[in-house]
């Protein structure tokens, strides 16, 4: 059974950076796209960041667009979320996930298309 726990969420004040992790564990994760999702209290989950299998090809929500930087490292099983230039409006829940589909072809960007998820880490940007 796949399982992500991420790691790294904090409190930080405006213009500050993070790092959050994501490791996999009971599939093989080298195979599969990952993503980076959000959730803020009262708001629909968002897409931040996702990157392909191979780590070859990466896509970014408008919001976080020259902020944000999403890589992997499948040797270590693991997904991270560069966070700088923080804002207020970044506080959420960020949640990681994983694509099971069969097709590498695709970088997932819904919700819908992820079939596990983390249990999130609480990111908080003081102003």
């Amino acid at each position: 059974q796949v399982q992500l726990v991420e790691s790294g969420g904090g409190l930080v004040p405006a213009g500050g950076s993070l790092r959050l992790s994501c490791t996999a564990s009971g599939g093989s994760f080298s195979s599969h796209a990952m993503g980076w999702f959000r959730q803020a209290p009262g708001k629909e989950r968002e897409f931040v960041a996702a990157v392909s299998w191979n780590g070859g090809r990466t896509y970014y929500g408008d919001s976080v667009k020259g902020r944000f930087t999403i890589s992997r490292d499948s040797a270590k099983n693991t997904v991270y979320l560069q966070l700088n230039s923080l804002k207020p409006e970044d506080t959420a829940v960020y949640y990681c996930a994983a694509d099971w589909s069969e097709d590498r072809t695709i970088v997932p960007s819904k919700v819908s298309e992820y079939e596990y998820w983390g249990q999130g880490t609480q990111v908080t940007v003081s102003s």
